[in-house]
């Protein structure tokens, strides 16, 4: 069989055929499928030099010429580079927020100390930072030393903390720094440092029961103020008065072993103030204020007003004082005067109110009126007085008595209680009652089984406001039967009746 000639293949298969020359690779955005992209034919590139023959491999004879898969057809390189031009340009990352530590631990004070340890507390932080404390870190240096020894590496989450293994009669210096994930808190240390010793018996004020309220006295009074305390060794005793020391000019102190005097010989009202007694042994401490007032008598009331005199009676109305004394005012004293005598009388003691009403004054006098000022340690020296008097002046009156109509008061006989049927033994007395009213006042007659009982000795009849009574003196046998009390008028009568049974004794 003649072989076959060679087939010469289009440019465009012979495009597709041979391998393009290398071409740097597309952008990283992977083009559209095929299938999706419209279907017209690309246009064919610039016919290639043809190639010769022999250097043409012959296909398999077997396969089928068959056109090249449109997955290997290369797209054109304007639709290559044209989603790169479309690609979104992601936002820019924000930045992390900048860590915060916390703030720095407050108020280290020593909780206790001995000869080998020394006991520390302090208050968190007021700010906690970007994220939560996670402890604190101790530190410490000795008297001399720069150098801060860690007392502990793992931070502790208690805010009281021992530092053992001291050595005794050194000193230090303690300091505390707050941890966090963000960092470390600046450090906050004692003011002093502290001498490792045994102490004995800590400060302690034994402040008596009547300081613990307000301490008044009055102008000129001595104050004598003696506060017992325990401690030992001997604690230092600090006086302080508003926060700063006492003048030794005014105030003596004197401390000895068990307590400490304050001593003022002549109080003013200037020594009145908070005073604060510390007792200190190093850096433990223990603190006691008292307050002490010194009074004197309050200023006269500001002013007074005459505001309305009527009848018997003058209506007062005033300020309170300028000057109180250094003491709250308590109330007030008012008096009067007769313009005549002269003479003042107490109306109202501790008024307090800044008005009053003065009452059963005489008619045709005239009045004056004054008011103290009252506080703990008495009246003021002078007193308010009014500028004008109050007149009382006569009434003219004419009295008309009141008319009242008669009553009619007169009404026949009625019975308001009714006789009650009774049994009694023989032989022991009697009495039936029953009451009455009427007007004129009724006769009284009392029948037995319809027979008016007249002057028998054997039956009394009492008449008493009205309430009737019928005694039977030891009744016999034949004393039994139906009594009838009746009542007699000039407008009427009335009669209620009972019956009497007599037993014989068992």
């Amino acid at each position: 069989m003649p072989a076959k000639a060679p087939i010469k293949k289009s440019p465009a298969n012979a495009a597709a055929a041979k391998p393009e020359p290398s071409k740097p690779e597309p952008a990283p955005v992977v083009p559209e499928p095929v299938q999706e992209a419209p279907a017209p034919a690309p246009e064919a590139p610039a016919p290639a030099p043809e190639v010769p023959a022999a250097e043409v491999p012959a296909p398999a004879p077997e396969a089928p010429e068959a056109p090249a898969p449109a997955a290997e057809t290369p797209a054109p390189l304007a639709e290559v580079e044209k989603p790169v031009e479309a690609a979104p340009v992601a936002p820019p990352e924000p930045e992390a927020p900048k860590e915060e530590p916390p703030s720095t631990p407050r108020d280290l004070i020593v909780d206790d100390v001995n000869d080998t340890t020394l006991a520390l507390k302090w208050k968190v932080p007021e700010k906690e930072g970007t994220s939560a404390v996670d402890g604190y870190l101790l530190e410490y240096k000795k008297e001399g030393s720069e150098e801060w020894i860690s007392v502990n590496k793992e931070p502790s989450v208690s805010t009281r903390y021992k530092i053992t293994d001291l050595t005794t009669g050194e000193k230090i210096l303690p300091r505390v720094t707050a941890s966090s994930k963000a960092g470390v808190s600046p450090p906050v240390q004692l003011e002093n440092f502290v001498q490792i010793r045994e102490i004995v018996d800590r400060p302690k004020i034994r402040l008596p029961r009547y300081l613990r309220q307000v301490f008044i006295k009055h102008v000129g009074d001595t104050v004598n103020l003696v506060i017992p305390f325990q401690g030992k060794p001997r604690p230092q005793a600090i006086w302080t008065k508003d926060g700063q020391p006492l003048d030794p000019k005014h105030a003596s102190v004197r401390t000895s072993d068990s307590d400490t005097i304050l001593f003022i010989r002549k109080s003013e009202r200037k020594d009145s103030g908070i005073y604060e007694l510390t007792i200190k042994i190093d850096t433990l401490e223990d603190k006691a204020k008292i307050e002490i007032k010194i009074a004197e008598r309050p200023g006269p009331p500001k002013s007074i007003k005459l505001l309305d005199v009527w009848g018997f009676n003058a209506a007062l109305e005033w300020t309170p004082p300028v000057d109180d004394g250094n003491a709250e005012v308590t109330g007030y004293t008012v008096q009067k005067a007769d313009k005549k005598t002269g003479e003042w009388f107490t109306v109202h003691e501790h008024h307090h109110q800044t008005n009053c009403t003065i009452s059963d004054l005489i008619i045709g006098n005239s009045y004056y009126f004054r008011v103290f000022s009252e506080n703990l340690c008495g009246l003021s020296e002078k007193a308010a007085v009014t500028k004008d008097f109050a007149v009382i002046k006569k009434q003219g009156s004419t009295y008309t008595p009141p008319e009242y109509k008669e009553r009619e008061f007169t009404e026949a006989p009625k019975f308001t209680q009714a006789l009650n049927d009774r049994t009694t033994t023989h032989g022991y007395s009697t009495k039936l009652y029953c009451c009455v009213r009427g007007s004129p006042k009724p006769k009284i007659v009392w029948m037995k089984n319809q027979m008016i009982i007249g002057e028998d000795p054997k039956y009394r009849s009492l008449v008493n406001h009205g309430v009737c009574t019928l005694e039977i003196r030891k009744p016999g046998a034949f004393d039994g039967g139906v009594y009838t009390c009746k009542a007699i008028n000039s407008l009427g009568e009335a009669a209620v009746d009972c019956r009497l049974d007599i037993r014989a004794p068992q």
